[in-house]
């Protein structure tokens, strides 16, 4: 019966491509086939001392950094992570979060992971959202890999301004010390994910990792769906 009811409604607002606008077919979702195919992936993953790494370098002491795929201004990953934060779409994050975990399983970058931790949304700005999309796309990656999620130990403590029209060094300005760790034991010892949906300057992971490094002996690594190509 559900199924009649969608294809019912398919009829008169059917499911477009979020890329491309064509409409989805049976088996499709989010993306057409085609989108699907021709995401720019990165496989930074599977290449030590990547563009990322090389990016993040000497700024914070991480043990991996990877991306799904590059953004491009007018690309695909760009409408995707504005179908995520501006279209009240948190269903693309998990979908998204599906297909970096499947990237990434069985892969050595996540050989020892314990955690994942979403970069945090402020409350105000999340209840604003209704989600946080950093948490849409670890739910996804979680579902893929059975690693948990911590959303209780690192929080975002000051709801800063956008970081949209920032400078590179506004952006670092901007979200210095506006993160706090609830409980650092929560964190101790252990190897966390920090993931964001895209890296530009990467001040935001940056801020995030410092605020983490305060729990003894946890190392760090970092993910995000899209980053600069």
């Amino acid at each position: 019966m559900k199924n009649l009811f969608h294809s019912f409604l398919s009829l008169f607002f059917p499911d477009l491509c979020v890329v491309c606008s064509e409409r989805l077919v049976e088996g499709e979702e989010h993306l057409c086939a085609n989108c699907l195919h021709l995401l720019p992936l990165t496989n930074f993953h599977l290449q030590p001392e990547n563009r990322l790494e090389e990016f993040f370098a000497g700024r914070i002491p991480f043990r991996h950094a990877a991306a799904f795929a590059y953004f491009v201004k007018g690309g695909s990953i760009q409408h995707i992570v504005h179908e995520l934060k501006y279209k009240h779409n948190p269903f693309i994050g998990n979908f998204i979060g599906t297909l970096c975990g499947e990237n990434l399983r069985g892969s050595s970058f996540l050989a020892d992971i314990d955690l994942l931790v979403p970069v945090p949304l402020h409350p105000k700005r999340e209840k604003e959202r209704g989600y946080n999309q950093s948490l849409e796309i670890c739910k996804g990656i979680s579902a893929v890999t059975n690693i948990p999620i911590d959303t209780e130990t690192l929080i975002r403590k000051v709801n800063n301004i956008s970081q949209t029209k920032h400078t590179r060094f506004a952006r670092w300005e901007n979200v210095e010390n506006i993160f706090l760790l609830t409980n650092s034991a929560s964190f101790q010892g252990k190897h966390i994910l920090l993931v964001d949906d895209v890296i530009t300057t990467g001040s935001t992971l940056e801020s995030c990792a410092k605020e983490i490094f305060k729990a003894a002996g946890t190392k760090v690594s970092i993910y995000a769906v899209g980053a600069a190509g």
